[in-house]
């Protein structure tokens, strides 16, 4: 592996867009979920938002499901440099679409991104507070995690329990202060060595991780908007418009 330096750390970035969002019908009957507007824009914008402000040089976005929807909206963007994933062969879920990326997602620690939800920062944007959190000899993946509380459109009660020191453990069932994991992280390119190269779901490998004592998590400040059905557009919508977003 070739050495690398800390500058190198979230140059690149994967944008997970090659699901069905099934969830999100009739709407996504004619389009994938990312393209969905929200206060006018696409979902995938706001993601991008995200990583123009952490610097972010090359993008990677799988596509599946209606992917010359995807791969227009692509083309309108100039920074950062998009890739485009060809998954058209076959669905591959979260850890499977990231594992065929890797050739082109550099030798460090890269940011993954869901491309149908986003957040809203309240000072320090949440990836630059990923970044400077990283610590790559105690971590091999950093979530971005928010109190359930802090969530719009999301009904759960957390997935993650993370200790004083950021290592995070799958939520217990009496647990009371469990977090969202709410669609970004940092994750070195070593936690896929021996993955398998068919469809698999990163839960796997956070599995593998927390194991290993080398996931950690970073609560989020702001607010996290979950658009997973067409009700929660308008919530979302006024989330936006209160945030003066």
């Amino acid at each position: 592996m070739t050495n690398t330096t800390a500058s190198e750390i979230g140059t690149h970035a994967m944008v997970l867009a090659a699901g069905f969002g099934k969830r999100m019908r009739p709407l996504t009957d004619t389009m994938p979920k990312p393209l969905i507007k929200i206060s006018g824009r696409p979902i995938i914008d706001y993601v991008f938002d995200h990583l123009r402000k952490a610097d972010v040089k090359r993008a990677v976005v799988n596509v599946h499901y209606l992917p010359q929807h995807l791969i227009d909206w692509s083309r309108s963007v100039s920074d950062p440099l998009i890739t485009i994933s060809d998954e058209t062969d076959t669905i591959l879920d979260t850890g499977g679409g990231i594992a065929r990326a890797l050739p082109i997602l550099g030798h460090e620690a890269f940011f993954v991104m869901n491309s149908d939800s986003f957040w809203i920062d309240r000072s320090t944007p949440a990836l630059a507070r990923l970044k400077a959190a990283w610590d790559p000899d105690r971590m091999d993946c950093l979530l971005l995690l928010m109190n359930p509380e802090m969530t719009t459109g999301y009904d759960g009660t957390g997935d993650f329990e993370m200790a004083v020191d950021g290592r995070l453990k799958r939520k217990s069932p009496s647990s009371t202060t469990a977090l969202a994991y709410i669609g970004g992280y940092l994750v070195h390119p070593r936690l896929f060595d021996d993955s398998p190269r068919s469809a698999f779901s990163m839960n796997v490998l956070w599995d593998k991780a927390i194991a290993g004592g080398r996931l950690f998590g970073l609560e989020q400040e702001g607010r996290w908007l979950h658009v997973g059905t067409p009700e929660a557009i308008a919530k979302a919508e006024e989330v936006l418009a209160n945030y003066g977003a």
